[in-house]
């Protein structure tokens, strides 16, 4: 990690920047503890079966076909769960991407249920958000994709999302990266601005929806990849052999967009390369050497990115050039729009305080 990749960076005297010294304190927390983890996730386990006795099934698992969900359904299944695996289709899977689900949840015998976004509402949402030309184009996404889950788990009466977020290969992610993946408001203002769809087809996730789905609806979010001593190198080669797994390329490259935000938008344009934050995180993990994690970021991240253009451009119906056009204006930062940080700021910090004990 660098002051060009997060200008809000911090040095101590030993040379550890922020975000290390936060994976450090954090690791008796978040981090494999032998038999304190191990009777944890058993909790969990046991807590997920008792909360669905008696129905179809007793939780959902949002799948990508990037390896961390997969790892998460296969492992569903040697827990004894009975999980429906979810997918939310934005538009922008790659055939790798669709390939990978389709072969586990057939082996695994998992039913999928796939929540369609409305293509038109979305793809103005998403474009709106690149001629806003802000860092958090895909918070449409991000969005979308807790606002799916907890529909589909308030319709089947499913208690429990189990997320295949984790600590050991997610634990360092800067909030330069992106702000506001909550905060409807600052995406209604920036749709408001650029956009010309309704958006009464999209499934927002607003701070209002999360307490309604938490607190009314008690649907809770787990994460027990954070109690497992998980690899993820290790988990792609059980994957493979298993379930003949295709490696897709980078992080999150089973998305054609995301691919291109992580590996070229950012990049290009705000300085951020995601990995430099996977690959910190991994060195503070023991998972990988400083010097070889480094010779992995010598190449630019991005390789034949005008065929990608092209296609994204066709697929949003304007032409390249304007695409290109689009790309190039002056960048801009969310404290450029009208957003809710101070009250979710407030909010969170209080829900933290007194209602959160510990991360599942």
């Amino acid at each position: 990690m660098d002051n060009l990749t997060d200008p809000f960076i911090t040095f101590n005297h030993e040379g550890h920047c922020n975000h290390c010294c936060t994976i450090f304190e954090n690791k008796n927390k978040y981090l494999y503890q032998g038999d304190k983890s191990d009777k944890k996730l058993e909790s969990i386990v046991q807590r997920v079966k008792k909360g669905g006795s008696n129905k179809q099934y007793d939780c959902i698992i949002g799948i990508s076909g990037g390896v961390d969900s997969s790892y998460l359904m296969h492992l569903s299944k040697v827990w004894g769960l009975r999980p429906l695996a979810v997918h939310m289709d934005n538009g922008w899977n790659s055939k790798i991407a669709v390939s990978n689900v389709k072969n586990l949840l057939d082996k695994l015998d998992i039913e999928l249920c796939t929540y369609v976004l409305d293509w038109e509402d979305f793809k103005d949402l998403q474009l709106s958000f690149f001629k806003a030309s802000v860092i958090e184009v895909e918070n449409p996404t991000d969005m979308a994709i807790h606002g799916a889950l907890h529909r589909i788990a308030k319709k089947f009466g499913i208690k429990y999302i189990l997320n295949a977020g984790n600590y050991a290969s997610e634990g360092i992610s800067p909030k330069h990266f992106q702000y506001g993946k909550k905060d409807y408001s600052y995406t209604k203002a920036i749709h408001k601005r650029f956009g010309n769809t309704s958006l009464r087809k999209y499934p927002s996730f607003s701070l209002w929806d999360e307490m309604v789905f938490k607190f009314i609806f008690n649907i809770k979010i787990l994460y027990p990849l954070n109690h497992l001593n998980y690899d993820k190198e290790k988990a792609k080669e059980l994957l493979i052999s298993k379930y003949g797994w295709e490696n897709y390329g980078g992080k999150h490259h089973e998305s054609i967009m995301t691919k291109f935000v992580q590996s070229y938008y950012l990049f290009k344009k705000f300085d951020i390369d995601y990995r430099k934050a996977t690959y910190s995180t991994m060195i503070c993990n023991e998972q990988v050497s400083r010097d070889k994690a480094l010779s992995y970021i010598k190449e630019i991240p991005y390789k034949d990115i005008d065929n990608d253009i092209k296609y994204i451009a066709k697929k949003f119906d304007i032409s390249t050039e304007k695409f290109i056009e689009i790309l190039n204006y002056p960048k801009k930062y969310y404290t450029d729009y009208p957003n809710s940080e101070k009250l979710l700021s407030f909010f969170y910090d209080k829900y933290d305080k007194f209602f959160r004990k510990g991360r599942d």
